[in-house]
């Protein structure tokens, strides 16, 4: 059966994702939802947008509300993207914290893994002894499908296909029927994951963070929420701790008290 939707539909659900995401999906997205919700109404067996969005909406936050949410999400990831940030990590960031060893990061954004796991691959080769560190990364993200995938660590062989093969062997299982790789204990170890909401007014994080990654992300939000986002980051960063954000973003036009450091780089100042 194929699916039509209405203006009003699309308006509704358009503002409905807009207030629980803040992703903004302008008229040229319409097509993308009806494409990506259309599943759900066949595997419901719901004659209309209309009668999907009356299921969403009566219980908000319940199961069909997360997974229209997973839908509409766009999650595009891979290991080591935008490898300034990293050696940034690596070379600025870990030396400075040599007295404590003790670092709190959080992927905001983590999708289906790749982000948390290569910051735990570089904090482990960026130090000479980690089991002497205290590192925990705290990987969230709105859709709970790519966050089971995350937890389980598992990655076809095109995934790693950039990674150097000493990083993949020393980070990584091979199986043994070839094709897919695990990711080792002492990464797993390193990161949990948890399904948050970039809207919540208030993110369940008890101890202050050296570190937030949020990297294109806010490429889908208007400038009024960018700037709430950012007014709740500097609220849980530490003082002197740093904001990374994506190359295609930029905090020019946002209100914020963040210090520039570099492109895409952005510290609260000690």
């Amino acid at each position: 059966m194929e699916y039509a939707i209405t203006d009003r539909e699309f308006e509704q659900f358009r503002s409905l994702v807009y207030e629980e995401s803040g992703i903004k999906l302008d008229g040229g997205k319409k097509t993308l939802l009806v494409s990506r919700l259309s599943k759900r109404l066949r595997e419901l067996k719901l004659d209309s947008f209309q009668a999907y969005y009356d299921r969403v909406t009566a219980e908000r936050g319940g199961d069909e509300f997360v997974r229209m949410l997973d839908c509409v999400s766009t999650n595009k990831t891979d290991f080591f993207r935008e490898p300034k940030h990293f050696d940034f990590l690596r070379d600025q960031i870990l030396p400075s914290l040599q007295a404590t060893k003790q670092m709190r990061i959080w992927s905001s954004a983590s999708s289906s893994g790749e982000e948390p796991y290569t910051i735990a691959m570089t904090l482990y080769d960026g130090v000479v002894s980690p089991a002497q560190w205290d590192f925990k990364i705290l990987a969230s993200d709105i859709s709970t499908k790519v966050l089971a995938k995350a937890a389980e660590g598992v990655y076809d062989e095109e995934r790693l296909r950039d990674m150097p093969a000493e990083s993949v062997r020393r980070h990584f299982l091979r199986s043994k029927a070839g094709g897919r790789y695990k990711v080792k204990p002492h990464l797993a170890n390193m990161v949990s994951f948890r399904r948050l909401n970039l809207m919540d007014e208030r993110y369940p994080i008890k101890t202050p963070l050296d570190l937030i990654f949020c990297r294109n992300v806010m490429i889908y939000f208007d400038r009024e929420t960018q700037g709430d986002l950012m007014r709740k980051f500097y609220r849980y960063l530490k003082p002197g701790g740093y904001l990374f954000i994506g190359h295609s973003e930029s905090l020019q036009w946002v209100e914020h008290e963040f210090a520039y450091v570099a492109p895409t780089i952005y510290r609260k100042e000690a």
